[in-house]
Order: C-alpha cells, then sequence, then structure tokens
C-alpha cells in the first residue's frame, strides 16, 4: 500500500495494483479500476515513485523469505513408483452415459 494525502491534509493508504491512471490537471487523481477517484496533494511523479518504491520493497522482501526446497514445484505430484506401475494395467473405466464409449 502506498500512502498519500487528501487535500483536507488526511492520509489515507491505497493499494497500487487496483489504480488504473494518474493524471495532473493541475491536482493529482488517482483513478481506480471500479472509477473511484481521489485528489491528492501528492504530485503525478510523487505518486509514481511511491509506487515504484512499494513494488521494490516487495521484492525485496520476497527475496529475503527462506528458499523452498526438498520437493519441485508442480500443480500435480508425479505418480509414486507403485502407483506408476498400476496406471498402466488399469482398465479404461465404464461410463454408460458417455457418449463416444459407443454402448
Amino acid at each position: 500500500m502506498i500512502v498519500v494525502t487528501r487535500l483536507n491534509g488526511t492520509r489515507f493508504a491505497v493499494n497500487p495494483d487496483i489504480l488504473e491512471r494518474i493524471h495532473e490537471s493541475p491536482d493529482t487523481h488517482l483513478v481506480t479500476l471500479d472509477g473511484a477517484a481521489y485528489v491528492v496533494r501528492e504530485s503525478l511523479v510523487e505518486v509514481v515513485e511511491l509506487i515504484a518504491e512499494y513494488r521494490a520493497t516487495v521484492l525485496r522482501r520476497a527475496q529475503d523469505l527462506p528458499r523452498v526446497t526438498g520437493y519441485p514445484l508442480s500443480l500435480v505430484p508425479p505418480p509414486k513408483a507403485d502407483e506408476a506401475d498400476e496406471s498402466d494395467e488399469a482398465e479404461e473405466p465404464e461410463h454408460p452415459n458417455h457418449p463416444r464409449n459407443g454402448r
């Protein structure tokens, strides 16, 4: 989250991942993906710099996490050796309502 300041001086945090655009005319407007708009005191350049710093911090923290070892990352775990042998011998299950079965 980045912290910015409304024109009345109150500060609030906004998730930069939901910002669709930022424009300056002369006030800086933050427009979110859902169409909400916020007018802030920070300049366009300052907001962009806050976003860059935030993203750099996220990457730095991710690199500081301990490495995961011991197993490969995958969506589906590979079959165990005894399961692999059984799957080669397994017959196709019957699906009586399946149109391609021809039964």
